[in-house]
């Protein structure tokens, strides 16, 4: 039986800092406001971040007219939505860009995914690789610091490579949308909504294969086809990654415990 575990006598408790990194347009509502109000809720000082610090908006079509109806975000989920666009945070957000900007001081460093092209001015950003090449390593356990991904946002790890052309998850557990979910995804709206599906366009490889050949083995990629929520965490590195919008409040909430137990002692 596992031992109880207990808050330290008189520790004090930082303010986990956050920082949710997005493209300008196209990021999955779902993906990022579920987080963004589970950290906000446990008492997290959240900030987001942007190319040139343009406010970032989500992917209309999981946001409104028949495609939220059929696909997009739950109810609730776009009022969480509404909420979160009109904080200070969201309508100032830093940019990424600027000479000497650093991720350095955040607990937390966050990647929504979303289908929608515009994801990939984060996706393909040799200033954002350089940052996560640089951030990366200090998640290393027992380290305090954080870093997660979700569905599409996982490539911006696998395409953030050192030196030597190796991702910062080559060695590590992680999981994506899996191949089966995009497939039925875009197969299933292609006569409607066209290439929407696929980030990179007809024909390009599914995001589970993206991930799979920048990793030291497969079988390192996890997945699971039940819609319920699954979320891997990394036994190296305080990374934790889901696969889809399904997941989102089983993300928070297993990212949130993660920091919950860096107060805590045996």
């Amino acid at each position: 039986m596992e031992e109880p575990q207990i808050v330290s006598p008189g520790a004090s408790t930082p303010t986990p800092k956050v920082l949710i990194m997005m493209a300008d347009y196209g990021h999955d509502p779902t993906e990022t406001a579920v987080p963004y109000t589970a950290f906000k809720n446990a008492g997290y000082d959240v900030k987001f971040s942007t190319e040139t610090g343009r406010p970032p908006q989500c992917d209309k079509k999981m946001l409104e007219g028949f495609t939220q109806k059929l696909l997009g975000a739950k109810k609730e989920v776009v009022h969480m939505y509404k909420k979160m666009a009109v904080s200070d945070e969201m309508r100032h957000p830093l940019s990424w860009s600027t000479p000497g900007f650093s991720l350095d001081s955040y607990d937390l460093v966050l990647f929504p995914g979303g289908h929608e092209k515009g994801v990939r001015q984060l996706i393909e950003s040799p200033i954002v690789h350089s940052l996560v090449v640089d951030y990366f390593p200090k998640t290393k356990k027992p380290s305090r610091k954080v870093i997660a991904a979700v569905c599409h946002g996982v490539m911006v790890l696998s395409e953030s490579k050192d030196a030597n052309g190796r991702s910062v998850i080559h060695d590590c557990v992680t999981t994506a949308l899996p191949a089966k979910f995009e497939q039925v995804a875009y197969w299933g709206t292609r006569v409607v909504l066209g290439d929407y599906y696929k980030t990179y366009g007809h024909r390009s490889e599914d995001v589970e294969a993206s991930i799979k050949k920048i990793l030291a083995d497969p079988s390192q990629f996890k997945a699971s086809l039940n819609p319920g929520p699954f979320t891997v965490e990394d036994e190296q590195y305080n990374y934790i990654s889901a696969r889809y919008p399904g997941d989102a409040e089983a993300f928070a909430e297993e990212i949130i415990k993660l920091f919950e137990s860096f107060n805590r002692i045996v």
